[in-house]
């Protein structure tokens, strides 16, 4: 498989973990009925979402790695393997970095407000744009 085509993969792939990470918090948000069924739990549920970024660290750690050695390995034989490698690195941190939109989609339930729901959503999409492959490496 081509570089062009490998880095077209991996550029569909963040879309989609984009859509999995922002999709159920977006549409609970607009469909769901706000029950509050839990209302003592807003407050844990927004703390927890923030905490959640913090799980992202040494993911983001191994992924940086693994971008670095993707980049050594260019025109080479191992190239293959450091794509693959890189790839799954970023899967894995791609879903920690959904955390905070999961934990707000189950916040909606509780009485967490509309503000702080947007921002748990905003703060998965920016740790997602950090896992985007830079153009320099292709």
């Amino acid at each position: 498989m081509s570089r062009a085509a490998i880095r077209g993969r991996l550029a569909l792939g963040w879309w989609l973990h984009l859509l999995l990470a922002l999709g159920p918090l977006a549409l609970l948000m607009t469909w769901a009925a706000h029950r509050e069924a839990l209302p003592q739990l807003a407050t844990p549920l927004f703390v927890a979402g923030l905490v959640s970024m913090f799980v992202t660290l040494p993911l983001f750690r191994r992924y940086k790695h693994a971008l670095i050695a993707t980049g050594k390995a260019l025109d080479s034989p191992d190239e293959g393997g450091a794509w693959l490698v890189l790839a799954r690195t970023r899967r894995l941190a791609a879903i920690g970095a959904s955390l905070p939109a999961w934990i707000g989609a189950l916040a909606v339930f509780t009485d967490l407000s509309g503000v702080a729901l947007i921002l748990l959503g905003l703060t998965s999409l920016i740790i997602l744009c950090l896992y985007r492959i830079p153009r320099q490496l292709g």
